[in-house]
């Protein structure tokens, strides 16, 4: 059965109300896999897969920023051209990140995140061209938003000070996990995206849903920048 532009709407929403939920946790890591994070030493190849796996496909930030990367790209070829970029930005801050103990404050990198989740938004509604006369590059953008979604990571895995036994391997693992859990959610959210462009309503209600991701990426940059002052 074909998915309504209604229901699609409402998806896009309630992934809105989940993220708003979970936004104090953005980049977070489960109580009990932050004390494994922290307990475990020697190689620990499965764990840390599933580690990778669990994070992407639980990370909210990562997800509505793929899910505005890719929500006017058609062709296959463009998909993983763009999901490519960001792949590669966020595997190599977050294995360098760890590797070389270079973290920064989580609070600053997830407001940038929440940023990346604003431009991804104001690009899809073409407002740069508007405002400025110019359209920035997006494979640019996305590979920089990558870099910096990889900072967010690496930054909370040194605050759980991963041991240096195993480290290497395990920290590969963990990327290859990540890569597997972003296939993972592409895969859904194309589903979602192939369906929904096939209705009447769609062209119609992505500018909505483009408000709707602006305004979540301002939630999580006012909520970060909150919790900055604070601390």
């Amino acid at each position: 059965m074909q998915m309504s532009g209604t229901l699609a709407l409402a998806l896009v929403v309630a992934l809105g109300l989940a993220f708003w939920a979970e936004a104090a946790f953005a980049h977070a890591v489960t109580l009990g896999d932050k004390g494994y994070i922290k307990e475990v030493t020697g190689v620990k190849i499965i764990p840390f897969l599933y580690l990778g796996a669990k994070h992407m496909v639980t990370g909210y930030d990562h997800l509505l920023f793929l899910f505005g990367v890719i929500f006017f790209l058609y062709g296959m070829k463009q998909i993983g051209t763009y999901v490519s970029l960001f792949a590669i930005g966020h595997s190599t801050t977050m294995l360098i990140g760890v590797y070389f103990n270079f973290g920064i404050n989580s609070y600053v990198i997830d407001a940038i995140i929440g940023f990346s989740v604003v431009y991804k938004a104001l690009d899809n509604l073409g407002a740069f061209p508007r405002w400025f006369g110019v359209q920035p590059s997006t494979k640019a953008a996305t590979l920089i938003f990558g870099f910096l979604h990889g900072f967010g990571l690496a930054s909370k895995i040194i605050d759980y000070n991963i041991s240096p036994d195993g480290l290497v391997p395990n920290l590969l693992a963990f990327n290859v996990g990540v890569e597997i859990g972003q296939l993972i959610a592409l895969s859904l959210i194309l589903i979602f995206m192939t369906r929904w462009r096939a209705t009447p309503a769609f062209a119609r209600q992505a500018y909505a849903a483009n408000v709707v991701m602006m305004g979540m990426g301002f939630y999580l940059m006012g909520f970060q920048l909150i919790g900055l002052v604070n601390s």
